[in-house]
């Protein structure tokens, strides 16, 4: 593989790989994930030690709503397999596509999906609050028969009722071991998708999926951090953090540090249900002793790689 020239945790977003206005369908996403390996690609064949992550909250929202349709004829599935189903499939389109792109540059690195499970802590009070919206609107009469024990549904800004979740705090991912071996052999490394599969841990030491959801730019920076990346990359449909979003004096931020991207935060600047968990994300990296995080579009990741484009949390 020669010389390393650093190693970085690429989180992509669930959004980004479904276009705006589109279905959804497998070629679409195909179409987006080659987009981006074709941006990443030349990072690996160059010696850049790669682990990719990615989003999965329309392709979640999508199997519940089969889970609905179909609930009549086969058994629903949980939320966790959920999880699991689209870390397969998720992963299987970015390893197809990252392998043609190295091959087409000569290289004959590896792409290695990994099925990444994701501890939580039973006690987090994230664990009882159900906070995360997934699956898609539905009516009030609709929500109000489908909601049991183990599903609850709240009305939605714009409208309608989604079916939320708890969304605890990722506590240690236990793949880990085994992706930095992955990356130490010159693998790059598709895992951690959808922020994990979330578990408890039990009696003697079983893990037990529960029903939950963890953000995955949380697990990223936590996997970043575990790492020793040099680098945590955010990717998604936007074009970085931005202050004053929506107003005449919106702007983008396009170098700060930990302590200043802090007092914006607290501010109230950034959306919790959308730009909020990536900003602390790339918060906890740098705080971290991490070196750089970034915030950036799918379509700008070399020139964020490079310190070109979106938001460059740094410590000075």
């Amino acid at each position: 593989m020669g010389e390393r020239k650093g190693r970085y945790v690429v989180a992509l977003g669930g959004n980004a790989l479904i276009p705006p206005g589109a279905a959804g369908t497998a070629e679409e996403q195909m179409l987006q994930v080659r987009g981006a390996a074709a941006q990443l690609a030349p990072l690996a064949a160059e010696g850049v030690e790669l682990v990719v992550t990615h989003g999965n909250g329309p392709q979640v929202g999508n199997l519940l709503v089969k889970n609905e349709l179909a609930r009549a004829v086969v058994p629903a599935m949980p939320l966790d397999w959920c999880v699991a189903q689209t870390q397969a499939t998720i992963g299987l389109a970015i390893q197809a596509a990252l392998e043609w792109e190295l091959r087409r540059l000569g290289t004959g690195r590896r792409v290695v999906v990994v099925l990444t499970r994701v501890l939580v802590d039973p006690l987090d009070p994230r664990r009882l609050e159900f906070s995360k919206p997934i699956g898609g609107r539905v009516t009030e009469q609709d929500a109000t028969a489908r909601a049991d024990d183990r599903h609850r549904y709240a009305a939605q800004p714009g409208g309608g009722w989604r079916r939320v979740v708890p969304s605890p705090e990722p506590v240690a991912i236990l793949e880990e071991a085994e992706i930095r071996h992955l990356l130490d052999s010159g693998a790059v490394v598709v895992a951690a998708g959808g922020g994990g599969v979330p578990v408890e841990e039990g009696a003697e030491g079983r893990y037990f999926g529960v029903e939950a959801v963890i953000d995955k730019d949380l697990t990223a920076a936590l996997l970043a951090r575990h790492l020793d990346a040099d680098a945590l990359v955010i990717l998604t449909d936007a074009p970085g953090a931005t202050i004053n979003f929506g107003r005449p004096d919106q702007r983008l931020l396009e170098r700060v540090t930990p302590a200043i991207l802090r007092g914006f935060q607290a501010a109230g600047h950034f959306s919790d249900g959308s730009m909020g968990p990536k900003v602390e994300a790339a918060l906890r990296f740098v705080e971290g002793g991490g070196g750089r995080a970034v915030i950036a579009h799918l379509d700008d990741a070399r020139q964020a790689l490079a310190g070109e484009a979106g938001t460059q949390v740094i410590q000075k």
